[in-house]
């Protein structure tokens, strides 16, 4: 546990058996209520840890509110634990509703849909190998659900919800305007990138993401407060590498289809991936699952550019020049 700003305090939250290892909650205190941001997985180590910091700074669950930045079980996955010991649940109204869907099996059996569009069904992936699945809740949730502007006031503090939707169709961050401060999930992070992958033919997730990096780097921060790895003092510069990263992405995408036509796991699998696994087949299906949603976002981003066609053949999606 570390106090990182005035009555702001980040907890690491562990998350077994999964390469992020850890996750940045933070616990804003107030004198009447206190706003607790985000919570690792729906699993034990996961919950004593963070029950354990939220006791030692003397915080009791009657005197607290959650917001969940975004669907993916690293933030969500306690979040039906909090709301059944009576906790008001913020998540946003685009992601809150998904993160109920994903409580029922028809949201992960439609999941598996993109696996064929993806031809990995020949990796033999199945949904419970996804940590998604593994470590979300498993009932629905009573959200207060938020929008783009609405105010949250903690403390002596008074956030903005800010849209910065693209690594999830409905993820937002909170922005305090007169102290600079900015908690941004997993939008903006240090050292690695985060995952960019397809929701969705009505999503262009690439394109949003970029759009909403280049919104933020409009914004007066002076500390940003990410969701994993360190805090960020200079958000224009980490904004920028991560553009940049993107734009090196669609290029080494459609220099491989310049090899001719491919489906989504042939680009995927010609990728280059910082992973200390020397090739495709060592990977873990959960990483096969993130690589091959990447290629995806980057390849209809292309098609959106009109510089890359789409076909389906039998319900798998092939790509070329």
């Amino acid at each position: 546990m570390e106090n990182v700003y005035k009555d702001i305090y980040k907890l690491e939250i562990p998350l077994p058996d999964n390469p992020l290892k850890k996750i940045n909650t933070y616990l804003i205190k107030g004198a009447e209520k206190s706003l607790l941001i985000d919570t690792g997985f729906n699993h034990p180590t996961s919950k004593e840890v963070l029950l354990k910091g939220l006791k030692e700074l003397k915080v009791t669950l009657d005197k607290i509110e959650l917001f969940v930045t975004h669907l993916h079980s690293d933030h969500s996955g306690l979040a039906g634990f909090f709301s059944n010991q009576g906790v008001k649940v913020y998540a946003s109204n685009v992601d809150g509703p998904l993160i109920n869907e994903m409580t029922g099996s028809s949201y992960w059996e439609r999941l598996m849909e993109k696996v064929k569009l993806y031809n990995l069904e020949i990796d033999n992936i199945t949904y419970e190998d996804n940590p998604g699945y593994k470590y979300c809740a498993k009932e629905p949730i009573d959200f207060e659900l938020l929008k783009e502007g609405d105010p949250l006031k903690v403390g002596d503090y008074t956030f903005e919800v800010v849209d910065i939707s693209g690594h999830t169709p409905g993820q937002i961050g909170l922005y305090e305007r007169n102290h600079k401060l900015f908690f941004g999930g997993d939008h903006v992070l240090d050292q690695i990138t985060p995952n960019i992958a397809f929701w969705g033919f009505q999503y262009n997730s690439l394109d949003l993401y970029l759009n909403n990096l280049e919104k933020i780097s409009q914004y007066s921060i002076d500390y940003l407060f990410p969701s994993h790895r360190n805090i960020i003092r200079d958000h224009r510069r980490r904004i920028e590498e991560l553009i940049n990263h993107h734009e090196k992405r669609l290029e080494e995408v459609l220099n491989i289809l310049k090899g001719g036509e491919k489906t989504v796991r042939n680009v995927a699998k010609e990728m280059k991936w910082s992973s200390k696994l020397k090739n495709w087949e060592e990977f873990p299906s959960p990483q096969k699952w993130f690589a091959a949603g990447e290629a995806m976002s980057h390849l209809e981003h292309l098609v959106l550019l009109d510089r890359v066609e789409r076909t389906n053949k039998d319900g798998i999606l092939y790509y070329k020049v």
